[in-house]
């Protein structure tokens, strides 16, 4: 097994990636669709060559793509029918029946539905395309963006501030008025509830 980043350098199907998790933030992804159009032609292939695709090569042949899912979510629905990827990890020796209780070992998989609850690795979305949206995921991603908390290295950690936020806001108003929920997202990512995730940079004790 290696750890080695080998990109592909002949185009892959978009469709043909497998996601290792169920939802993604769609205002995120219509977001990058927005900065995709900004673009021409000759930019966006630049782009497609510079931005691969993380993904672990399994016992099926099959790519399984571990990060960007907001970005090929994007591309597929702009049209882009082939990327180019980057093997973060081969899997091929694994026999299918253990796959995915490795990939869930090494935290390459985050089989969490839009309510924050665990299903069967069945129950993982076959394309990019089948995706669902989780607002909270949208909620997070934003949170840090304004600076709620810091980019961090742990694996799916806007999933765990997603999770904490689906706490502290209801879906109702997140989905009614997504800047007032911003708002209170930032007021409870500073609290000291919120301490233990990921990137948390809320004040500073007194003493």
């Amino acid at each position: 097994m290696t750890n080695t980043r080998e990109p592909r350098v002949h185009p892959v199907p978009i469709l043909s990636l497998r996601p290792t998790q169920m939802t993604v933030g769609m205002r995120e992804v219509k977001e990058k669709r927005r900065r995709w159009r900004e673009h021409d032609k000759k930019k966006q292939a630049d782009l497609l060559g510079k931005h691969m695709i993380p993904v672990v090569y399994g016992p099926d042949l099959r790519y399984y793509v571990i990060d960007h899912h907001h970005l090929g979510r994007a591309l597929h629905d702009e049209g882009v029918k082939e990327v180019l990827v980057t093997i973060v990890g081969d899997l091929r020796m694994v026999e299918r029946e253990a796959f995915w209780g490795v990939m869930d070992n090494k935290r390459w998989v985050y089989p969490y539905d839009a309510k924050g609850e665990r299903r069967s690795f069945r129950d993982l979305p076959k394309s990019v395309a089948d995706l669902k949206d989780d607002p909270f995921r949208s909620l997070a991603g934003e949170l840090r963006r304004m600076g709620g908390f810091a980019k961090d290295t742990t694996p799916f950690s806007e999933f765990l501030w997603a999770d904490f936020l689906r706490r502290q806001v209801s879906r109702k108003a997140v989905e009614a008025d997504f800047d007032n929920a911003l708002e209170k997202a930032m007021a409870a990512a500073r609290s000291k509830n919120a301490i233990y995730l990921p990137g948390w940079c809320g004040p500073a004790d007194d003493d």
